[in-house]
């Protein structure tokens, strides 16, 4: 059984209309999560460990304040389009767009100002809420106007995330959430003692700023065969790795069908998280731009690789690189994706 409370969590900069921002609290007897009408946040996502106590294992802030001011995209969706754009361009029926660079040479996750920023409408389910809002023709750069609805739904240890959009124009779209994961607890020092799998024979390699080169590699004997669980601290001291920032290519079945992408447990407290999606990519970030400079949740910061990323999405660059799976969605279509957390103890 899910119960869904809706409270107020505050109000938006007078400069940014100074509308007013509500939380959803979702809960059963195994999760409890809270979701922000701002950028559909994730700001709260209590899970229990093997002796049954809850712990938020979730990266963010106590108050809207943290949010509104630049943060690394916490719990938010993310979009039009997730992950880098090259340069910030891309061509489509003869045009050329460019869109605000934020990365770099690149944009990143929607530009200046992408849908993490703004405030979506909320509607209360009985075991849920849905969030929507009309993205219009030209912003960020971005053509058409794109109607889009994301609704998280918990039914005892699963939370669903389903993202569905219908535009006027043809336009890229690829929509993820961001949150940051430690199932130690959030504001535990590292993430180094969790064991992680994820089930891709290949992913992109990429240049300096990120962007895929364009070539599909084998994980097959490097250090990005992730297909056995390996415990993170000591895979990358092996691998002399800084950190993990990549896309995987996860198993193509039918486009709509629902695969498990990656598993995490945290073997000392036995908490354990599954991801399931009808995406073609996932993103795995381990948090290597943070610098503990950021005043978290209770006075915690957040240092180096203290958190993960496992981002659901179509692959980065996408738009430029026409033998990666179709990132444009035409009018008359509906985009319509949807990712499963799974929590649970070992």
């Amino acid at each position: 059984m899910t119960t869904v409370r809706r409270e107020a969590f505050g109000r938006m900069p007078p400069a940014e209309g100074g509308g007013e921002v509500e939380k959803f609290v979702l809960q059963s007897d195994s999760v409890r999560v809270e979701i922000l009408s701002f950028g559909c946040i994730i700001a709260t996502l209590e899970t229990k460990d093997r002796d049954g106590q809850f712990s938020d294992v979730v990266l963010g802030f106590d108050t809207l304040e943290g949010y509104t001011r630049k943060h690394p995209f916490f719990g938010a969706v993310v979009g039009r389009v997730a992950n880098r754009i090259a340069n910030g361009r891309f061509s489509l029926d003869g045009k050329e767009y460019q869109l605000f660079l934020n990365n770099g040479p690149n944009s990143l996750h929607g530009g200046a100002k992408g849908f993490d920023k703004v405030l979506w409408s909320p509607q209360v389910f009985p075991n849920g809420v849905r969030f929507f809002r009309l993205s219009p023709d030209g912003e960020e750069g971005y053509p058409g106007d794109l109607k889009v609805w994301v609704t998280y739904t918990l039914s005892g240890r699963e939370l669903a995330i389903n993202y569905q959009a219908q535009s006027s124009k043809t336009t890229p779209i690829s929509l993820t959430n961001h949150a940051y994961f430690n199932l130690a607890g959030q504001g535990s020092r590292d993430v180094y003692d969790h064991e992680i799998s994820i089930e891709a024979d290949s992913y992109l390699p990429v240049d300096d700023t990120k962007i895929p080169t364009g070539e599909v590699a084998a994980v097959q004997g490097t250090g990005f065969d992730l297909r056995q669980p390996v415990e993170l601290g000591k895979h990358l001291q092996k691998f002399h790795l800084d950190g993990f920032d990549h896309n995987f290519c996860l198993h193509q079945g039918q486009r709509q069908d629902r695969r498990l992408a990656a598993r995490v447990c945290h073997p000392p407290s036995g908490r354990t998280m599954e991801v399931h999606t009808t995406q073609p990519g996932i993103q795995f970030y381990t948090g290597n731009n943070l610098d503990g400079s950021l005043k978290g949740k209770g006075a915690a910061t957040y240092p180096k690789h203290s958190a993960f990323c496992l981002e659901t999405q179509n692959w980065p660059d996408a738009v430029n690189k026409p033998h990666f799976p179709n990132v444009l969605l035409h009018p008359g279509e509906e985009y319509n994706h949807t990712t499963w957390l799974v929590f649970n103890t070992a």
